[in-house]
């Protein structure tokens, strides 16, 4: 549907914007300011992540009420579908059964996630995130990214080969191609999200015995630690103004 490729894609931009942790803290901050208006107002507004969160805790209630028609009903109906799947041995029928299960499990981690963000969007930043990853977050964060890897992955797949997109005129040897496809971006995002949840979960580590731990450039702290960056904008020299 049209909502599992706005969340697929979205997904795919959150993974790009979470782990430029692996590139440098400053990277990291100047991502999350970005998003909160910093660079356009001179001031940080978080608010702006809370209207974006609740957006897409919209589109995901949305999209899990259009997919909850295509569910099993009742056990009876979960026995029938496993014997069939037993029986026909296809690829593309237990690549669903994979995606129903992990987006099931979705709607209820997902959820959780993003109320969090939604009800405190300025505790987002190299020490801010890599802290609550540390202090309990973790295990729901590793669990939520192998589900939401596979669940966008073979949602994607089955989009593609829904719509008929890129199927020319050898459609069984074009969806080996994109099962195989699948397969490799969903290894790469799965390796990126480990990557980057492992250097969260070291960064909170170092800072187990901090309160409130927070982060801005040194060019930005008051007093500064070190000089800005050629690159910097001038009219936001100067500590920073959350």
């Amino acid at each position: 549907s049209a909502t599992g490729l706005a969340l697929a894609l979205f997904m795919w931009g959150h993974m790009a914007f979470v782990s430029t942790i692996l590139i440098s803290k400053d990277a990291m901050w100047m991502v999350t300011k970005g998003f909160e208006g910093y660079f356009v107002t001179g001031r940080s507004y978080p608010l702006i992540v809370s209207a974006v969160v609740a957006a897409v805790l919209a589109l995901v209630v949305v999209h899990a009420l259009v997919a909850m028609r295509k569910f099993p009903a009742n056990f009876a109906q979960v026995q029938v579908f496993n014997g069939h799947r037993r029986l026909l041995r296809h690829e593309d029928t237990t690549m669903w059964w994979i995606q129903a299960v992990t987006g099931f499990a979705l709607f209820f981690m997902a959820t959780v996630h993003l109320y969090q963000m939604l009800m405190h969007p300025g505790d987002i930043g190299p020490h801010e995130s890599a802290a609550r990853v540390w202090n309990g977050w973790w295990p729901l964060y590793l669990v939520l990214l192998f589900a939401v890897e596979l669940h966008g992955g073979i949602g994607l797949y089955r989009l593609i080969v829904k719509w008929g997109w890129f199927m020319g005129s050898d459609p069984t040897a074009m969806r080996r191609r994109l099962r195989s496809l699948k397969a490799g971006v969903t290894a790469f995002f799965l390796a990126l999200g480990l990557l980057t949840l492992a250097a969260y979960v070291s960064i909170g580590m170092e800072l187990q015995h901090v309160d409130n731990p927070s982060y801005v450039p040194g060019w930005l702290a008051n007093p500064p630690t070190e000089a800005a960056p050629g690159w910097w904008p001038a009219w936001l020299t100067g500590p920073f103004r959350p």
